[in-house]
């Protein structure tokens, strides 16, 4: 994949693994909950985090899967701390319940890795903006960490270049759940430009409060993973070698932005690749970013 891609400002491309992009990193005294851990690039980012020795919780649905992939981490990993949570993004009852026990395991929150998602599904009613809520649910904690750590505590959203192709106004806040012009690609793009305006908004509230919290999204490349379920026509079998990458290298940028201390104090931006990358003119419009917030906090209400 990309032997010849170009390094970036950070010294890393789009063909260094997350194990690269972390060499030399040390995790240890950290705690990150992982949403997605149970395959694909979650699973990845699990382990790279527990390899530099951050406390990993993957908050996951299938706690069967979730159990081996812990079990496969230690035996590579014998002295690794990793625990599964069960959570379901779509049902607000397992997110609150998901938070409430988190809180009660007494476990400190340095990193929180939103990277749990689908893509171009067909079309599926949603009562409200989970993801906003489960990172929502989740500050308090992390608020505390910072401040009894001193440590930056960060929070990264896997968001994708496909939020370049969002609907034409960006986000139809007034069309939502309208099926009859839902389009799937569009509602993935959709759903990922609010990703990014998601971060930044954090960003905006975060430093209002005076916390070292940093919020950042980022794309983790187009890698052949479990997301093309929805997908037949693209035969990921045949372009695979050619224009994807593997799953070391997907996992890569969220890495870098969870750990690496090139990153620190970093916050608000989008990257690529390991390095920071440009957004849209939606992608960086903090009006849209405010309406998003204020929109899907009355959806969760």
């Amino acid at each position: 994949m990309w032997p010849f891609s170009k390094k970036g400002p950070s010294g890393f491309s789009s063909s260094s693994t997350a194990e690269q992009v972390t060499h030399g990193v040390d995790g240890t005294g950290l705690t990150a909950i992982v949403t997605g851990a149970s395959s694909g690039i979650g699973t990845e980012t699990t382990r790279v985090l527990a390899l530099r020795g951050v406390h990993v919780v993957m908050g996951v649905r299938n706690m069967i899967a979730a159990k081996d992939v812990r079990e496969t981490i230690l035996k590579e990993i014998p002295s690794a701390k990793v625990d599964a949570m069960e959570l379901d993004l779509s049902s607000t009852e397992s997110v609150k319940k998901f938070a409430s026990e988190f809180k009660s395991s007494g476990l400190p929150l340095n990193i929180l890795i939103n990277n749990a998602g689908i893509m171009a599904c067909p079309f599926k009613l949603s009562k409200d903006n989970i993801e906003m809520q489960f990172a929502t649910n989740h500050l308090d904690t992390m608020k505390k960490t910072t401040l009894e750590s001193k440590k930056q505590g960060r929070i990264v959203i896997v968001s994708s270049e496909a939020h370049r192709f969002s609907y034409p106004e960006g986000i139809r806040f007034d069309k939502i759940n309208d099926q009859s012009s839902y389009n799937n690609w569009r509602a993935y793009g959709q759903s990922k430009l609010a990703n990014i305006l998601h971060a930044n908004e954090l960003t905006r509230r975060l430093k209002e409060d005076g916390v070292d919290i940093t919020a950042n999204s980022l794309h983790p490349g187009m890698i052949a993973t479990n997301l093309f379920r929805h997908n037949n026509a693209m035969n990921v079998n045949v372009i695979g070698r050619l224009v994807l990458k593997n799953v070391q290298q997907g996992a890569a940028t969220t890495c870098y932005v969870a750990l690496h201390p090139q990153v620190k104090g970093i916050s608000g931006k989008y990257f690529s690749d390991s390095n920071v990358a440009m957004t849209t003119s939606q992608g960086s419009d903090a009006d849209l970013a405010k309406k998003l917030w204020d929109f899907s906090m009355n959806l969760i209400k």
